[in-house]
C-alpha cells in the first residue's frame, strides 16, 4: 500500500474511529434518504421553491437557535453518552412521517412540524458528532478523521438519493421514512461497541455562568478561529444550498422527475467523494488552503450555473462537489487544530451555527430568488458569496500574520536610524 493510501485511510488503524465509521455510513445513507424524500414531497404536495426552502430552513432553526448550547452540552458530559441518546431520539420524527405519509394522511403542516422535531434533536447532536473526531484519534490524525468524516457524508449522498430515487419510483416517498428510522440502530450499536478507555476524552467542563460569552470572547479574539468561521458564515448562508436548487434544477429548469433529481445528487456526491479522498491525504491546513478552497468553489457554482444542457451540468457538479467538501473539511479541520480542548465543543457548535444553521436564513432566500429568477440565480448568488469569502479572508490572513512576520517600526525609527548611522569619512579618507 502506498504511503499516499496509508495516509488517505490512517484514522481507520484506530478501532474505535473504524466503528465509528460503519455505523455512521449506514445512518447518513439513512438520512439522505429521508433528505430527498421529504424534499421531494414538499415538491409534490405545494410546487412552490419558497416551500422547498422553508422546508430545510426548519430543519436547521434550531441549529440556529439552540446549537451553542448544544456545544456547552456537549462540553458538560460525555459525548459517545449524548451521541447514544440523539440518534435514539431522531427515529421518532421519521417513524412517524412514515405511518402518516403510508396512510395517506400527510400534509405539508405535518412534514414541516417532523423535520423541525428532528432539527431539535441535531442541535444537541451535531456539535456533539463535530467534537468527537479528535477524542478517537488524536490531533496527530483530526485533519484525516474529518475528511473521512466528510467521505462517509458524501459517500451517503450518492448512495442515499440512488436508493431514494429507488425506492420512491418503485414504492413511494413513505418507506424512505422507515428505512431511515431503522438505520440509527446501526449508529447506536457502533458507538455501544467502542472502548471507553482508548478516548481522549477532556476534562468536562464545570457548571459556571458565562460560559458562551467566553467561548464568543475567545472566538473573536483568536484570528485562527475568526477568519474561517466568517468564511463559513458567508459561503453557508448563500453558497452551501443544494438540497433546496437541485430539486429545482430537476422540476423547474429540466422539468424532470425524482429520477433526475436524483442523478444531480449522485453527480454531485461522485465530485464530493473524490474531494474528501483527496483532503484526506494532506496532514496540515493553512490559509492557502482556505482561500483556494473558496475561490475554486465559486468558479465552480459559475460553471454550474452557465451549464446549457443536463449532461454538462451533471459533469460540473462533479467538481463542484469536490471543492465545496474540501473547503468544508479545511474549515473544520483548522478550527479543531486552533481550539483548546476544554472549548471545543462550543466553538465547534459556533461552526455548527454558522455552516447548518444559516440555512433558515439562506435557504428560504435562495428558493424565493429560484422560483423568481430561476434556479441559475441562487446558484450565481452562491458563487458571487464564495468568491467573496476568498477575497476577504486573503486580505484578513494577511493582516494577522502582518505582526508575526512584518513587526511595525517604531515611530521614532528614522531619528534613531540618523543616531545610529556609520559617520561619514572625512573629505579625502577611506571609510
Amino acid at each position: 500500500m502506498s504511503a499516499g493510501v496509508r495516509r488517505t485511510f490512517a484514522s481507520l488503524s484506530v478501532p474505535n474511529y473504524r466503528r465509528y465509521f460503519g455505523g455512521q455510513v449506514v445512518s447518513i445513507t439513512g438520512n439522505w434518504m429521508q433528505t430527498v424524500a421529504e424534499m421531494w414531497l414538499v415538491v409534490q404536495l405545494t410546487g412552490s421553491g419558497v416551500s422547498v426552502g422553508f422546508t430545510a430552513a426548519l430543519q436547521f432553526l434550531p441549529i440556529l437557535l439552540f446549537g451553542a448550547w448544544g456545544g456547552l452540552l456537549a462540553d458538560r458530559m460525555s459525548k459517545r453518552r449524548l451521541l447514544m441518546i440523539t440518534q435514539s431520539l431522531m427515529a421518532i420524527p421519521a417513524l412517524a412521517l412514515w405511518g402518516l405519509t403510508v396512510s395517506g394522511s400527510v400534509e405539508v403542516w405535518m412534514v414541516y412540524g417532523l423535520v423541525l422535531a428532528r432539527g431539535a434533536v441535531n442541535a444537541l447532536d451535531n456539535p456533539a458528532r463535530q467534537s468527537f473526531a479528535i477524542e478517537m484519534v488524536g490531533p496527530d490524525r483530526v485533519v484525516n478523521a474529518i475528511a473521512l468524516n466528510s467521505v462517509i457524508i458524501h459517500t451517503a449522498r450518492i448512495l442515499g438519493p440512488a436508493a431514494a430515487g429507488a425506492v420512491i419510483a418503485l414504492l413511494g416517498v413513505g418507506p424512505c421514512f422507515l428505512i431511515n428510522a431503522l438505520s440509527f440502530g446501526a449508529m447506536l450499536a457502533a458507538l455501544r461497541a467502542m472502548d471507553p478507555a482508548e478516548l481522549r476524552t477532556p476534562k468536562v467542563a464545570e457548571r459556571a455562568s458565562g460560559q458562551l460569552r467566553s467561548a464568543l470572547r475567545y472566538v473573536a479574539g483568536t484570528p485562527s478561529l475568526r477568519i474561517p468561521l466568517a468564511m463559513m458564515a458567508l459561503v453557508g448562508t448563500l453558497s452551501f444550498n443544494f438540497q433546496v436548487l437541485l430539486p429545482l434544477l430537476a422540476s423547474f429548469t429540466w422539468h424532470g422527475t425524482a429520477s433526475l433529481y436524483t442523478a444531480l445528487a449522485v453527480a454531485m456526491g461522485i465530485g464530493s467523494v473524490t474531494g474528501a479522498l483527496a483532503a484526506g491525504a494532506h496532514g496540515r491546513v493553512g490559509p492557502r488552503l482556505l482561500v483556494g478552497s473558496a475561490a475554486a468553489f465559486g468558479v465552480a457554482e459559475l460553471l454550474v450555473a452557465a451549464a446549457p444542457t443536463v449532461p454538462l451540468q451533471l459533469i460540473a457538479l462533479i467538481p463542484l462537489g469536490a471543492v465545496s467538501v474540501t473547503f468544508a473539511a479545511g474549515i473544520n479541520s483548522a478550527i479543531q487544530l486552533a481550539v483548546e480542548p476544554d472549548m471545543r465543543g462550543r466553538v465547534m457548535a459556533l461552526y455548527s451555527v454558522v455552516f447548518l444553521g444559516s440555512t433558515p436564513i439562506g435557504a428560504p432566500l435562495v428558493g424565493w430568488i429560484a422560483e423568481v429568477a430561476g434556479p441559475r440565480a441562487g446558484l450565481l448568488l452562491g458563487a458571487a458569496a464564495a468568491l467573496a469569502a476568498a477575497a476577504g479572508a486573503r486580505v484578513a490572513f494577511a493582516r494577522a500574520a502582518a505582526p508575526m512576520t512584518a513587526p511595525a517600526r517604531p515611530r521614532c525609527e528614522s531619528s534613531s536610524r540618523r543616531r545610529t548611522a556609520r559617520p561619514r569619512p572625512r573629505l579625502g579618507t577611506r571609510p
